[in-house]
C-alpha cells in the first residue's frame, strides 16, 4: 500500500497539467527566430548553481549547435517539468525515460533526440546460497528495489518480473530501498532478490571485493530506453527538424560537452545521439499499466 502511495502521489502532481493540456496545444507556437532566448530544464538537477556546474559544457555546447542563446530554468521535479512547459516557460529539457512518458502524456511534448547510456540495463541479483534458479522462482519473495518510478531501479525490473510471467501487483512484495540501502539488504540476506541498474550491481561487486558466484546475477535486461531531449510542443516542425539535424551533425562536441563534467562522466561520457520515436518508450508504458497505474497514461 505504501509503495502505491507513492507513486500514486508522483503521479497525481501532474493531474493538473492533463486538465490544461488542450488549452496548452492550441496556443500560439514559439518564434524561434526571435531574440528571447530557449529555456533549458535538466528534470533531476535542482538549483541554478548546479545546473551550471553539471550542464554548462552541454548548454554552450547546444547553443553553439543551435544557433541561438540558450539559458538554464531551474526546476526542483519533472512535475515542474510538466508544468513549465503547459506555461510555455520552457522550450527545451533533458529527461528521463520514466519522466517522458508522464510527461508527454500531459503536454504532447515533443521527443527531438536521444541520448544513449552506457551499459544501460536492469538486473537481479541473488544473495549468497540463493537456491533461486530463474524469475519465476522469486514468486511470494521479497525484491529489493531502488525508488519508484526509476527506470532501471523500478520499472525496468518489473519488466523482466512480467516477462517471465509474475504479476507485479500480487506474485512479489517490493521494498523500495534506495541505492545504498537496496544493495545493504541483498549483502545482509534481508531480502530473497535485488533489482535495479546492472552498474549498481557491478560497482558493489567491486567494492565489496566479492565475486559475482557468491552474488549471483540472476538475469541482465534488455537495453532500457534512452535518456531524451524533448521541446515544448507549441516549436514550430520546421524548428523542431532544424534543431534535431543540427544536433545530430554536432554529436561529437555535445556528447563531449555533455560528458565532460564529473556528474555526468559515467552516464553520458560514452553516449551516442539517435533519432528517438514516442513508441521508443512503450515499455515503460506497458509497465505503468501492469502495476496499476495506466490510468496516467
Amino acid at each position: 500500500m505504501k509503495r502505491r502511495y507513492f507513486l500514486t502521489f508522483s503521479l497525481g502532481l501532474l493531474v493538473s497539467c492533463a486538465a490544461n493540456r488542450q488549452t496548452s496545444d492550441d496556443t500560439t507556437p514559439v518564434d524561434n527566430t526571435s531574440v528571447a532566448p530557449l529555456k533549458l530544464a535538466i528534470s533531476d538537477v535542482q538549483g541554478l548553481e548546479d545546473l551550471k556546474r553539471d550542464y554548462e559544457p552541454f548548454r554552450a555546447a547546444l547553443e553553439e549547435s543551435f544557433g541561438k542563446s540558450i539559458e538554464f530554468y531551474p526546476v526542483d521535479s519533472y512535475t515542474e517539468v510538466a508544468s513549465a512547459l503547459q506555461a510555455g516557460a520552457v522550450d527545451l529539457s533533458i529527461i528521463g525515460p520514466s519522466e517522458y512518458v508522464l510527461i508527454r502524456a500531459r503536454t504532447n511534448a515533443i521527443p527531438v533526440i536521444g541520448i544513449t547510456r552506457p551499459n544501460y540495463h536492469a538486473a537481479i541479483a541473488l544473495p549468497p546460497n540463493s537456491p533461486v534458479q530463474s524469475i519465476p522462482d522469486l514468486q511470494g519473495k521479497t525484491i529489493a528495489m531502488i525508488k519508484v518510478g526509476s527506470t532501471s531501479g523500478h520499472l525496468g525490473p518489473t519488466d523482466m518480473f512480467v516477462s517471465a510471467g509474475l504479476d507485479p501487483k500480487t506474485d512479489y512484495q517490493v521494498k523500495m530501498l534506495g541505492r545504498e540501502g537496496s544493495l545493504a539488504a541483498l549483502k545482509n540476506g534481508a531480502v530473497e532478490a535485488w533489482a535495479g541498474p546492472i552498474t549498481d550491481y557491478e560497482d558493489f561487486l567491486e567494492a565489496e571485493g566479492v565475486s559475482p558466484s557468491e552474488f549471483r546475477l540472476l538475469a541482465k535486461g534488455p537495453a532500457l530506453p534512452s535518456d531524451v531531449l524533448i521541446v515544448n510542443s507549441r516549436m514550430k516542425p520546421e524548428e523542431v527538424e532544424n534543431l534535431r539535424d543540427r544536433i545530430l551533425a554536432d554529436q561529437e562536441s555535445i556528447v563531449r560537452a555533455l560528458g565532460f563534467t564529473t556528474a555526468n562522466k559515467s552516464k553520458y561520457k560514452a553516449s551516442t545521439l539517435i533519432a528517438v520515436d514516442d513508441q521508443d518508450y512503450d515499455m515503460i508504458r506497458n509497465v505503468y499499466r501492469a502495476i496499476g497505474e495506466g490510468n496516467f497514461l
